[in-house]
């Protein structure tokens, strides 16, 4: 049987994500799928080692900046305008799901405890994060609903550790209290976010302090884990703090670091979250086949068909919660009607319908103690591993693979708000640019054909933008054709040696920002 070394597992490792990837691009079939299934394949391969996926590891590596990158790249205008629908999935559905799942699993499992079916139901009730932004967000999809499934993403997963480790904690020792648990909640989610506030403050702090774009960006590496550590430490909300943390970092970086590390910062997280989520989507395929070749071909049998019929059960709960939720505010109150419009159909059947799990459910299973209070062993828990890894991968693949189809047949008009502000930004920007240049062009020191010539760039810029962002196309075209012809004359200078590398790079990032600033930041 063949040995792989770390070293050749790793190299293998991002051969194929990066394989995958390219592939992906190429298939109707969504990266995380291909991944799992890669994974899925890997696993049956002799002598391939399969990684023990430690939950504490899981949350503690994947878990924290995932979330805090989510909550970074989220817009809290837009968070808090969708906060009762979001709170209502968040909140809401996880617990209404959690109730469906426990019932119909003590139907399915005769003698499981009631505490370790609600455990069930809370590990497969919340969707995840990554699976649900890895497919949807590269669709074209109404930016609301896009904005309410990454918010619910990034707060269901803290309601369904509290009710799990309630559910646990009355599995292990037999005692629990609804009171306490609503408290309890309550109490970590509130200083799970002050946590998470408190850190994302210190972050802009230091970073105010180093005025260094490399330990900038280091310093948002570690504020996650920093923030997570921290709220594990005295027992709340880890989840909450990530989201806070990252929240507050958004709001305050922009005043707080320069251009070049906002650039260099934003590539090293969008570097970070790839490898995340490949890793995630991989190993989950992996470790259902360890699993599926560790079990008997009773406990199979048992654990796909209360597998399915729990999947469906998770299903069906968001598609009759999420249109309840959205008309019975409406209903109950004159002015939800009078401030929102009507709800889109299409819409609302795409956030009922979009509900993959993902790498949390799987950790949270994996986390289900192996002994109780007594000695006893955990009630049933190699099936209720098996039997959310089963959901996971069928909600991954059904929900997965129909998403696109369903969102190209219906059609959605295109949005014309993000373009609108956009030019409303690039107006008023240089509006008062254009105000401190004729502040500054006063002083003695400034040179009246810098000013003209700063005029007339400003002038240039608005007038390349001003359709819908763009400009007109004859113009982008030009200038397009001129990065390529300056970057391909730089290029020329290195290699008959009259430059060297590092101008090379400098210049380039110079013509690469400036692609990206007139839209033609994918083009070769």
């Amino acid at each position: 049987m063949p040995h792989f070394s770390p070293v050749v597992f790793a190299i293998a490792f991002a051969s194929l994500v990066v394989a995958l990837t390219a592939l992906a691009r190429r298939l109707p079939i969504p990266t995380p799928i291909l991944q799992v299934l890669a994974g899925a394949l890997i696993g049956l391969v002799p002598g391939v080692p399969i990684p023990q996926l430690e939950p504490d590891i899981v949350f503690f590596v994947f878990l924290p900046p995932i979330l805090f990158s989510a909550a970074f790249f989220t817009s809290l205008r837009e968070f808090k305008a969708n906060l009762r629908p979001i709170g209502l999935l968040a909140i809401g559905l996880v617990i209404v799901t959690t109730v469906a799942i426990a019932v119909v699993a003590r139907m399915l499992l005769p003698g499981l405890p009631w505490p370790v079916a609600v455990a069930l139901g809370a590990i497969v009730s919340p969707p995840d994060a990554v699976a649900a932004a890895a497919i949807v967000s590269r669709l074209p999809v109404p930016r609301r609903v896009i904005v309410i499934l990454e918010g619910e993403s990034l707060v269901n997963d803290a309601s369904a550790l509290v009710l799990y480790r309630t559910a646990i904690a009355a599995a292990v020792t037999g005692a629990f209290s609804w009171g306490e648990s609503v408290v309890r909640f309550f109490i970590d989610a509130g200083v799970g976010a002050l946590i998470g506030l408190l850190v994302g403050w210190l972050i802009i702090r230091a970073s105010r302090w180093t005025k260094d774009s490399l330990a900038e960006a280091l310093l948002t590496l570690a504020g996650p884990y920093v923030a997570w550590l921290a709220a594990e430490t005295v027992h709340v909300s880890a989840v909450l703090a990530c989201v806070a943390g990252g929240l507050y970092l958004r709001q305050h970086m922009s005043t707080a670091v320069s251009p070049m590390s906002r650039f260099q910062t934003r590539a090293v997280w969008e570097l970070l979250t790839f490898l995340l989520n490949a890793m995630i989507f991989l190993l989950l395929g992996v470790q259902f086949s360890a699993l599926m070749q560790a079990a008997s071909p009773e406990m199979l049998r048992v654990v796909l068909t209360a597998g399915a019929i729990l999947g469906v059960v998770a299903i069906v709960v968001r598609m009759l919660w999420v249109p309840v939720a959205t008309y019975l505010p409406r209903i109950m109150s004159a002015e939800i009607r009078r401030k929102e419009t009507t709800p889109n159909p299409k819409g609302m059947f795409l956030v009922a319908w979009t509900s993959m799990r993902g790498i949390v459910s799987l950790a949270t299973a994996l986390a289900l103690p192996l002994v109780l209070a007594d000695g006893s062993a955990f009630p049933r828990r190699t099936e209720i591993v098996l039997i959310t890894m089963v959901v996971i991968l069928m909600t991954l693949v059904v929900q997965g693979l129909t998403l696109e189809p369903i969102i190209r047949t219906f059609k959605f008009v295109p949005e014309h708000l993000h373009q609108d502000e956009e030019r409303l930004a690039r107006r008023e920007a240089a509006r008062r640019g254009a105000e401190a240049l004729d502040d500054m062009s006063r002083e003695s020191w400034a040179d009246a054909r810098d000013v003209e010539w700063l005029r007339s760039e400003l002038r240039d810029r608005l007038r390349l933008h001003e359709h819908h962002g763009g400009g007109t196309p004859g113009r982008r075209t030009l200038r397009v054709g001129m990065i390529r012809a300056e970057r391909r004359m730089l290029i020329r200078l290195r290699n008959e040696g009259a430059i060297s590398d590092e101008v090379l790079r400098e210049l380039e990032q110079e013509l690469d920002l400036e692609a990206i600033r007139i839209g033609a930041g994918d083009e070769r």
